[in-house]
């Protein structure tokens, strides 16, 4: 009786946190929709579509030395808490038609705070041996909720019923939050020292990029979500301009990119594992090329078809890359740390590419043009660090030797940030 009673706890806030995490990312899927939908309401010039989610990854970036001290600094299951109600804050204002990039901007910053906890919140109520099994049960609670969210932003769009329906999403994460066991703060002074932070956040972030192995990996992962992000607004742009869908038809045919990624991640653990990861490089090309194909498209159901095709691509693509950056993090530093430099990357990488795009879209640069140039950036850069690999790594065929490299051996003696 008292061998199960603690395995009953972990598994009753597991759900609870898989619970909260599936209504918090659905609410923050269809609130971008909604979003989009009432910048066209009011006839806003077209580079404030891709700005909403420049508004977003700004937050990330603002915060990234400060967003793991944020989850240690108080109970991790009152941080998910109060960055739900944070994000509920933001479909308020839209709802008070407070102008659309300024509450997305506060989505945005109770994003940045959530994924650290969300997280964190693990290790502290899972045994160890059950952490893999756990994580990915928020995956796919996660890609679930992108399915669903998408799906509900798009048959909700242009109704009086969409902002009280999303914000009564968050209400639902936030309760699921109630659920989660009480734990006391990690470190209740994380926030007493800001300079400290951004030292050591600096500090961690050298030591990645100077990581032969991270470095290619930090690179990859940030140029993938850069690209996902800017994808994101040029498909709904595609969809209408060259398939003559809806906004709504549109958003919808971002679910068919998240059924490929969810059949991509499965297989990039079969064919990927960790001591092949940088083996999966050839794959970014591959996923340039297709998007290029998609300047030749003109019929929804080859559209959906090469969608799917786009998004496995990037989860076999993705899933090992992040693999490889989270062990080579573990070398030097707490995962929060490493977790917080890897969005900070990719939302600055995000930020750039949606400044280019919105700059495109401001000069009335033409969709096809736009979208091979696209394609061909990927195909470029991506055959960019598969080189760079290669001479990295000459002697074994793009594979990852998991021993510690000259860095690491280096850093050790340096870096009061190692973990012992």
């Amino acid at each position: 009786m008292s061998a199960t009673a603690p395995r009953a706890r972990s598994k009753r806030a597991l759900r609870s946190v898989v619970a909260a995490q599936f209504f918090s990312s659905l609410a923050d899927n269809a609130l971008l929709i909604v979003a989009i939908d009432l910048l066209m309401q009011r006839h806003a010039p077209g580079w404030m579509t891709p700005a909403l989610r420049l508004f977003f990854y700004l937050s990330y970036v603002l915060l990234a030395a400060f967003a793991g001290a944020v989850a240690d600094a108080a109970p991790k299951g009152r941080v998910l808490m109060a960055t739900n109600l944070i994000k509920l804050g933001g479909c308020a204002l839209l709802l008070w038609q407070v102008q659309p990039l300024v509450a997305y901007a506060l989505v945005g910053l109770g994003a940045a705070a959530y994924s650290p906890a969300k997280y964190g919140i693990l290790p502290e109520l899972i045994p160890q041996e059950e952490l893999v099994a756990a994580n990915g049960w928020i995956e796919a609670g996660t890609v679930l909720s992108i399915l669903f969210g998408v799906a509900l932003g798009s048959t909700l769009v242009g109704k009086g019923l969409a902002l009280p329906a999303i914000g009564a999403a968050y209400l639902l994460a936030a309760a699921c939050t109630l659920a989660i066991p009480h734990s006391p703060a990690r470190d209740r002074a994380a926030l007493a020292h800001p300079g400290r932070l951004l030292r050591d956040f600096g500090g961690s972030l050298a030591l990645l990029w100077r990581d032969a192995d991270a470095r290619i990996s930090l690179a990859v992962t940030s140029l993938f979500w850069a690209a996902s992000a800017t994808l994101q607004f040029l498909v709904l742009r595609w969809a209408a301009e060259r398939l003559g869908l809806t906004l709504s038809q549109g958003a919808l045919l971002q679910i068919a990119v998240a059924i490929g990624m969810a059949a991509g991640a499965v297989g990039a653990s079969r064919w990927f594992p960790l001591g092949r990861a940088l083996r999966a490089l050839p794959i970014g090309i591959a996923l340039g090329a297709v998007i290029l194909l998609m300047t030749l498209v003109t019929q929804p159901a080859v559209a959906a078809a090469l969608l799917v095709v786009i998004g496995a691509l990037a989860g076999l693509l993705l899933v090992p890359m992040n693999a490889l950056l989270q062990s080579r993090g573990l070398l030097y530093m707490h995962p929060g740390q490493s977790i917080a430099v890897q969005n900070f990357n990719e939302s600055l990488a995000s930020l750039a590419m949606l400044g280019v795009y919105g700059a495109l879209l401001y000069f009335d640069a033409p969709l096809l043009p736009t979208l091979a140039g696209f394609g061909g950036f990927l195909v470029l850069a991506m055959g960019a660090a598969l080189l760079w690999s290669h001479r990295q790594r000459p002697q074994e065929r793009f594979g990852y030797s998991p021993a510690p490299n000259r860095l690491s051996t280096r850093s050790q003696s340096e870096s009061p940030k190692i973990r012992q």
